[in-house]
């Protein structure tokens, strides 16, 4: 029997996000999804509702925001963000309100890209913002919490960063060295993430998670 329950993403015009919402649509999972951004995604689909909406209001958008699963592929970079403010806006505070938001509209899971590094502790202004964010993530009254930690992310993006370009090349020479404890180093593919993303939801599991590069490039999420 297919199940009636509602998606919720944001982030889905990015690398992660564009993989992830096709999947969402195509299961017999969802009824609705509902993609939540600045900017509307160019797809057409009957089970799609797209918020376009300012995410610095999102509290006036509260209603809007009631799914069973909640998918956050929220994220940017330095570079593109300009400034530390405005990249902790993103990484930080977009992403913590809307945890809060829908686990208080009582959502049931909740699953959030994160970063390798992520560490409330680091040295590293970009991990330490991660790893802040999971840690309020943890927080929140969700069932289930399942956080994403690829390493270097695999796919083709709208812009092109000669750095993560160069770094890809790389890690695909690398990869088949990278065992045992660097397996977490390996490079990893949006559509890979993506996958994962979705299948940890059908897991209709418990407790917080957290996944791996090597977990999730080798279909072992959920790993319980």
């Amino acid at each position: 029997m297919k199940l009636q329950k509602t998606a919720l993403i944001t982030g889905a015009s990015g690398l992660v996000g564009s993989q992830l919402l096709p999947l969402l649509l195509a299961s017999d999972r969802y009824a609705k999804v509902i993609a939540v951004g600045r900017r509307p995604v160019p797809i057409v689909h009957p089970k799609l509702e797209q918020r376009v909406l300012n995410m610095d209001q999102l509290e006036q958008h509260r209603m809007s925001l009631i799914a069973d699963d909640v998918f956050c592929c929220l994220g940017t970079t330095m570079r593109q963000a300009g400034s530390k403010e405005a990249f902790y806006k993103v990484d930080y505070l977009y992403v913590v309100k809307l945890a809060a938001l829908t686990a208080g509209n009582f959502a049931a899971q909740f699953m959030v890209v994160s970063a390798m590094g992520a560490d409330a502790h680091s040295r590293l202004y970009y991990n330490r913002v991660k790893g802040e964010m999971e840690a309020a993530i943890r927080q929140t009254p969700f069932r289930a919490i399942h956080i994403f930690r690829p390493s270097l992310l695999l796919g083709e993006r709208t812009e092109k960063r000669a750095g993560e370009q160069f770094g890809a090349v790389l890690l695909r020479v690398l990869n088949p060295v990278l065992v045992g404890p660097l397996r977490k180093y390996r490079a990893v593919s949006a559509g890979a993430v993506a996958g994962a993303m979705l299948r940890a939801a059908e897991d209709d599991g418990g407790g917080i998670l957290v996944h791996l590069s090597d977990e999730i490039a080798n279909g072992r999420v959920p790993n319980r």
